[in-house]
């Protein structure tokens, strides 16, 4: 066999254009205790906050703390395997999950491990668990509606894209439903869902998911999980990992996203017990001083996004959205600086274009669990405080029958009629006024005094729009049948149906609707405003069929 003499030396020139002396640096230091998930490590004095280290058994540490002598940190996962005198590594990463359209309809654990048993995962997306939350100028008002489905929520307590809506009650008052009816109500739209589950029980967990693939819901959502036999450092990053994942959506692609965290007290109480075994100083109720950082800086991230523009040159490939004069123009505020400054540069040889999708949003909906309703608690106020708005559910309405259980009078919504469609807005304002009215009369009513007939009235209508208002779970109402549906009740309309009928009436009429007028829901559906025509068209063909039902 002959050498080729050129071959050898081309190939040895061709090795040597491409070496590249990349050296391997990082620091080694050892593992001085361990244990209940933390670690104190000797020797990593160039370690960051934040920073992800690797230990010679396979685990994954998070730096914590950065003390005089040594360092402490929080083991993602196996713990049980390090031991003392065990090599650390620094990576000089920050700690990263994957992320992207391989991860919808998946469970993951917060690392973007699998646990659905369906293999591994293939993205080659990866996005930073922790940023810094997006300033005003990028964002825009909260004005597109999220409709969750519920009658109760859409018409009093609206939520829109883009807004951090806090669900907050006693345990079993039907929180978890709330969260999981507005995912279930996504079904056919363009939003992507994540539901994170932190120190729930796992038989609880594989339910809701269970929910979710029976209702069709797994096609658009991420489940990521930490439940209560996950070691605490798991259930303190799983909500910031579930927003990595959607925001991936938000940034990348434009798309509106949900994430539901479920629940964020667990999630204090983790952090608590890292906090703790780090000793780190204790204040109020022995959680750590920055406990209000913690959820402050995840929900600052739940936004809608500005659509941002830039001047690039006239003929530049699509792909090209360098700006000419280094400048992003964010939203309306920032029109007239557009126009001067392509004025500036010369119409003719530059052109306007956008280089981010529009209407991107983050929506959360934090869950907090309150004890015997105590609201005032330090974690309950702190995220009320971050949060724009809350929906209380009340046990004292759950165990009536009032299902959902929420409170009007304690629930507010600091969007408001923003987020709601023109038509819902209209009917909405009476509906709220009535229900408190009624709520007062009611507590009056039980003193037992003769009632004059306008108030008996108003205890009637009061009576049956909270009965129009229950609704089962998981079966979300399309908000065009809600606006048919409680525009009949704010009308008087089931003033004189029985109590036990409402259900049956709403149902009926609805279908009634659907059956022979649906011009009427295509006209609301279309326009999705409640013009005097329409209400007037309305009001005929709920009497009408009122004679009919009546009868």
């Amino acid at each position: 066999m002959k050498f080729q003499a050129s071959e050898i030396a081309s190939i040895i020139k061709q090795e040597i254009q491409q070496y590249k002396s990349e050296l391997d640096v990082s620091e080694i230091g050892k593992v001085l205790e361990v244990g209940d998930g933390v670690a104190r490590v000797y020797g990593l004095s160039k370690a960051m906050a934040g920073e992800m280290l690797e230990f010679a058994s396979g685990a994954t540490g998070l730096v914590f703390n950065l003390e005089e002598n040594s360092i402490g940190c929080v083991v993602l996962g196996g713990y049980l395997d390090v031991k003392e005198g065990e090599e650390v590594r620094t990576t000089g990463r920050l700690l990263s999950v994957p992320v992207g359209e391989a991860m919808v309809g998946r469970v993951v654990d917060p690392l973007g491990r699998p646990l659905d048993g369906k293999g591994p995962i293939q993205t080659p997306h990866r996005r930073p668990m922790e940023i810094i939350a997006p300033g005003i100028a990028e964002r825009q008002p909260v004005t597109e509606p999220l409709q969750t489905g519920i009658k109760a929520i859409d018409s009093m307590i609206p939520i829109g894209r883009g807004q951090r809506e806090l669900i907050i009650g006693d345990r079993k008052t039907g929180k978890t439903a709330v969260a999981i009816d507005t995912i279930i109500n996504q079904r056919g739209g363009d939003m992507i869902c994540v539901y994170v589950a932190v120190g729930q029980k796992e038989s609880t967990i594989a339910g809701i998911v269970e929910t979710l693939r029976k209702n069709n819901a797994m096609d658009y959502t991420i489940v990521v999980v930490a439940s209560a036999s996950d070691p605490a450092p798991l259930q303190y990053i799983a909500p910031y990992a579930g927003c990595a994942m959607a925001e991936y959506f938000m940034y990348e692609h434009g798309r509106g996203t949900l994430c539901v965290y479920d629940d964020l007290t667990k999630q204090a109480q983790a952090y608590r017990q890292l906090s703790l075994l780090l000793r780190r100083p204790p204040g109020r109720e022995a959680y750590p001083g920055d406990v209000f950082y913690l959820h402050s800086r995840l929900l600052e991230r739940a936004c809608k996004m500005a659509e941002k523009r830039v001047i690039v040159k006239k003929g530049a490939a699509a792909g090209d959205e360098t700006p000419v004069n280094g400048k992003m123009y964010v939203g309306e505020q920032d029109k007239e600086h557009l126009q001067h400054d392509l004025k500036a540069l010369g119409d003719a040889n530059h052109e306007v274009r956008r280089i981010r999708k529009s209407g991107g949003s983050l929506t959360a909906l934090p869950v907090i669990e309150t004890l015997e309703g105590e609201v005032s608690a330090y974690i309950p106020t702190n995220v009320i405080s971050i949060t724009d708005g809350q929906i209380y559910l009340e046990p004292d309405l759950f165990f009536a029958g009032v299902r959902p259980a929420i409170n009007v009078g304690i629930s507010v919504s600091r969007v408001g009629g923003n987020a709601q469609i023109p038509a819902m807005k209209k009917i909405a304002g009476s509906l709220r006024l009535d229900l408190a009215a009624f709520r007062a009369l009611e507590a009056f009513a039980q003193l037992g005094t003769e009632l004059d007939a306008a108030t008996q009235r108003q205890l009637d209508r009061g009576r049956r729009m909270v009965e129009l208002l229950k609704q089962p779970q998981y079966e979300p109402m399309d908000v065009i049948d809600q606006v048919l549906s409680i525009h009949a009740g704010a009308k008087g309309f089931l003033d004189d149906i029985p109590l036990n009928r409402v259900r049956e009436f709403e149902l009926a009429l609805l279908k009634h609707y659907r059956d022979e007028f649906p011009e009427v829901r295509e006209q609301l559906l279309k326009e999705k405003k409640l013009t005097d025509d329409v209400d007037a068209k309305l009001k005929e063909i709920v009497g009408n069929f009122k004679k009919r039902f009546t009868k």
